[in-house]
Formats: structure tokens, C-alpha cells, sequence
């Protein structure tokens, strides 16, 4: 079988490749070897979300009373775990849909690349076959790493897909590891009853965010009962008796042991770039990750690496894009497209976190806009002062901007509360299109809305708010 271009994955930044390539007049052919829409759409983004919604239903119905209801009610655990798989297995059949309507070929299999122009599929029988292409994009996409003192078992000691499909609630979970990953599922699990307990090796939660985002998420989530133990790392884990001891050390070399029923490992992702050919075909890999250029292209022309396998972040909108822009170099060489991709700008990328209350950020947190020379100007507004977050019963968090001082240029925005994730796409495009703290001010932002507390950080931090 021969095509112009083959997508070894169909993650968030498979199938848009392998669309955006079919848009430009390539014959394409999708190689995965399990589900369409890869651990985004199965196991990661959108099947949490489900969950997390859930989590929050039941949040409101527990403190209907706040709002003037009287409700009461108790949660099906087996009921939020269907559900989750319902919304997941609904966008899968969608990306079906988008394949179908693109005219794309899809192999299932595992891919592997046998030479420059030519990719092996291994079906689930074992039965192979060698599909011929011009370009091939590598979006293999990443996985749950492991510790060596912490290896699953998918029992005791689970990663997210396990958490996810859990049979039954448990009564209580250590969780390792405060990114994304970790603080969502401590919100679902703490939300529904169970003990939680988080084990974070740095020496504050959600470690990649601004510092007052990662105090005021501290602060939120000890209200809402969850343990939290910093400058801390689990040594060893004992799953011999009924649940799972964790023996935890302290930053000052004191040692706990802690119990649970369950503890979930949430210390990131690693690639997948074992067995799919790269060093037989001289493909250059480093710290893990494939060596791209702007393009995406690998140290092999024609050859391209996205998403999790390729050193940006390791986020679905980062693929998508890079997805994106690596059809549009590969139609480009071949006159299919009058324009070269516009190369990534990997310090414009918002970061979101759909725990309770959200997190949403993008650029220069205050400690690296310090670290990089700025003179610099903050602004914070707390939502406590927001009529909007009032009425909604949702005054937690703040939004906080990062202006240079001299020029008045958008560093960074960092916001923590209710919906921000909905709100940062504001201030990405404002960076984008380089506006001053002078535009964001005349811009008349509507109220009430949460959305205006952008607004009211950067005229807090020029000295000029009105609401607080």
C-alpha cells in the first residue's frame, strides 16, 4: 500500500496531522495499534474531565443549602466511572467519523519504522505488513513513568488508567506526584469520600505553576480535607497485607509509614520511543525525547516527531499544532502549500488544570521573569471582590499578571478559581498579537463576569483599580 503520508498514532496530534494533510491533497494512512483518539481522548483529557464533573456535581449537591436548595443525594461510583467511558468512547467514534470524512486510511497495528519510505504494521494476530509513504510523522505519543520504588501492579499500585476504571471507591489513596495529573484525581477522590493523601517530592504543589498559585491551591485543597505532604518522597512500598504501606521520607531524613488502600503514581509521563525504529534509521533522540527541528522534522528528512515524543510540552493543544504544522512543511516541499507552518512558540502555551479550584496559565511566572533580567510590574485580583464569583458562590483564587516595566509587555498570566481554564485563551492571544497593559485597560471587558478580573490585575498593577 502506498501513500503520501503515514501517522504512526492517532492522539490529539495524530489525527490532526493526518487531517490537515488529507486537506492538502495527500493520500494518508493512520497507524494505531489501540484505540482512535489515543490516552487524550481515552484515558487522559477528556475521560477526567468527565470525572471531574461528576466530582463537582456532587460537590454542589452537598452544599445545595448555600445556595437556598434543599437537596440531598448519594453518588454510584460504578455510575461516574460508565459515564466517563460513555463520553470517551463517544469522541473516539468521533475521530472515526473524521477519518471516514477525510478519506483516511486506518491500519490498526503497531507501527515501526522499517526505512526511509516504508513502515511495518504488526497486527494483533502477529500478521505483518509494510505500508510505503514519502512522509511519516511520529505521534507515538507518552505513557505513565515509573519509579523504580514505585512499580505498578494495576492492583495496589496503579497509574491514571487504573484510576479511572477503579472498581470499587476506595476508602482511602496516597497520591505521588502534584502535577496535573495527581492534584485532579485528588479532587475526584476526595470529593466522592475517600481519605486522600498527596506525596510531593518538590517543595510545593503543582511545582511548574507560579508560587501564589501553588500556595493558594495548598490552601483551597487543605480546606476541602486533603493531606498534603511536601518536600517528601515515598521509598518503598509494602502491598503484602490487606491495602498498601508507603514508607515516606522527610526533607529532614525522618521517616512515616503511611497506609492506604490504594496509592496512585502520578510522577509524569515518559515517551514512547522504544522499538519503533529510530535507531535503526539513524533518528536522534535525546533526554528521552526525538530531536526536532521548527518544522518538527527529525535528523531524517521526511521523517517528523510531534506531541509527547518531541521535546515541547507535553500537552494535546502542543500536538494538535505541531501535528498541524509538520503536514503543512511536508505539503509545502511539495508545492501543495504556498506557505512554510508558522513555528511554535513554546513560551505562548497556556497550561490548564481542572482540578477544584481550576488553574490556567501562560509565559513567565514572577521567579522566571525576575530570572530573565525584567524589571517588572504585578497585579493580582482576588475573585473575593468580584461580583460575579459572589453570585456564583465561588470567590476562591485570584488572577495575577506580569507586565515588563519598561515596556509594558505581557510576561505572564496566572489565574486560580472557578472556570479560569475557560479564560486564559484572553491573555494567550493578547501576548500573541505582543498588547501592552495600556490595550488590556481601554479594552471594555463586560460585567459581571469572572472574566473582567483580568482587566481589574492589570489595572491593580498600574496602580489603577477601582474594585479593590
Amino acid at each position: 500500500m502506498a501513500y503520501d503520508l503515514v501517522v504512526i498514532g492517532s492522539g490529539p496530534g495524530g489525527y490532526p496531522a493526518a487531517i490537515r494533510a488529507s486537506q492538502l491533497g495527500f493520500k494518508v494512512a493512520v497507524i494505531e495499534k489501540e484505540s482512535l483518539g489515543g490516552v487524550c481522548l481515552n484515558w487522559g483529557c477528556i475521560p477526567t474531565k468527565a470525572l471531574l464533573k461528576s466530582a463537582q456535581v456532587y460537590e454542589y449537591l452537598k452544599h445545595s443549602s448555600d445556595y437556598g436548595i434543599n437537596a440531598t443525594g448519594t453518588h454510584d461510583f460504578g455510575a461516574v466511572i460508565k459515564r466517563s467511558r460513555g463520553v470517551a468512547d463517544k469522541m473516539s467514534k468521533g475521530v472515526q467519523f473524521l477519518m471516514k470524512k477525510n478519506k483516511i486510511d486506518v491500519i490498526m497495528g503497531y507501527g515501526k519504522i522499517k526505512a526511509k519510505g516504508q513502515v511495518e504494521v504488526t497486527a494483533a494476530d502477529g500478521t505483518k505488513q509494510v505500508v510505503e509513504c514519502k512522509y511519516i510523522v511520529i505521534a507515538t505519543g507518552g505513557r505513565s513513568r515509573e519509579l523504580p520504588n514505585l512499580k505498578q501492579d494495576g492492583q495496589k499500585v496503579i497509574g491514571y488508567r487504573e484510576a479511572m476504571v477503579l472498581p470499587t471507591q476506595p476508602k482511602s489513596m496516597i497520591i505521588v506526584g502534584s502535577g496535573a495529573i495527581g492534584v485532579e484525581f485528588a479532587y475526584v477522590y476526595n470529593s466522592m469520600g475517600t481519605k486522600v493523601t498527596i506525596v510531593e517530592f518538590m517543595p510545593r504543589i503543582v511545582p511548574v505553576e507560579d508560587e501564589d498559585i501553588s500556595k493558594e491551591l495548598e490552601k483551597q485543597y487543605k480546606k476541602q480535607g486533603i493531606e498534603i505532604m511536601t518536600n517528601a518522597s515515598v521509598e518503598s512500598v509494602d502491598t503484602s497485607g490487606a491495602g498498601v504501606k508507603a514508607l515516606v521520607k522527610k526533607q529532614d531524613g525522618s521517616t512515616i509509614t503511611l497506609e492506604a488502600d490504594i496509592v496512585l503514581s502520578a510522577v509524569g509521563v515518559v515517551s514512547n520511543i522504544e522499538n519503533i525504529g529510530l535507531e535503526e534509521n539513524g533518528i536522534k533522540a535525546e533526554k528521552g525525547r526525538i530531536i526536532v527541528d521548527k518544522y518538527q522534522q527529525t535528523s531524517v528528512a521526511g521523517i517528523y516527531a510531534i506531541g509527547d515524543c518531541s521535546p515541547g510540552q507535553a500537552l494535546a493543544h502542543v500536538a494538535a499544532k505541531e501535528g498541524i504544522n509538520a503536514a503543512e512543511h511536508a505539503a509545502y516541499l511539495e508545492k501543495k502549500h504556498h506557505h512554510l507552518p508558522e513555528a511554535m512558540d513554546y513560551n505562548n502555551i497556556p497550561g490548564c488544570t481542572y482540578c477544584t479550584p481550576e488553574i490556567s496559565s501562560v509565559g513567565y511566572t514572577e521567579k522566571a521573569a525576575k530570572e530573565a533580567g525584567f524589571e517588572i510590574k504585578v497585579g493580582k485580583f482576588p475573585f473575593v471582590a468580584s461580583g460575579k464569583a459572589s453570585a456564583a458562590g465561588a470567590t476562591e483564587g485570584f488572577v495575577k499578571v506580569i507586565f515588563d516595566a519598561k515596556y509594558g509587555e505581557f510576561l505572564g498570566c496566572h489565574m486560580i478559581g472557578n472556570n479560569v481554564t475557560e479564560m486564559i485563551a484572553e491573555a494567550v492571544v493578547a501576548r500573541k498579537l505582543e498588547t501592552t497593559a495600556h490595550e488590556i485597560s481601554n479594552a471594555v471587558h463586560p460585567h459581571p463576569t469572572m472574566s473582567e478580573g483580568l482587566k481589574e490585575a492589570v489595572a491593580v498593577a498600574y496602580g489603577e483599580a477601582i474594585d479593590v
